[in-house]
């Protein structure tokens, strides 16, 4: 003889389609980063400039737009990139 414990099965409802529940229509909430957050910070002011700063062998250290054609602003030697 073998000591079985008899199951019991109950029928689970989805939690939508209980009898009387009537699903509430919620607004989406929309979340924006703060006004002073770097990204927004960036973009109100027209988005980041594309700048490198490079060094030229004369010892010469400059700011300039990014690009494949640079040269130092000294000597005129090419920089590498």
């Amino acid at each position: 003889m073998t000591n079985r414990i008899p199951l019991t099965l109950t029928r689970l409802r989805p939690a939508g389609r209980r009898r009387g529940h009537q699903p509430v229509d919620r607004p989406e909430v929309v979340v924006s980063p703060p006004a002073w957050a770097p990204e927004a910070r960036a973009r109100d002011a027209g988005g980041p400039e594309d700048n490198a700063v490079y060094t030229c062998c004369c010892g010469m250290v400059f700011s300039a737009p990014v690009s494949a054609s640079v040269s130092c602003p000294v000597c005129a030697v090419a920089q590498d990139w």
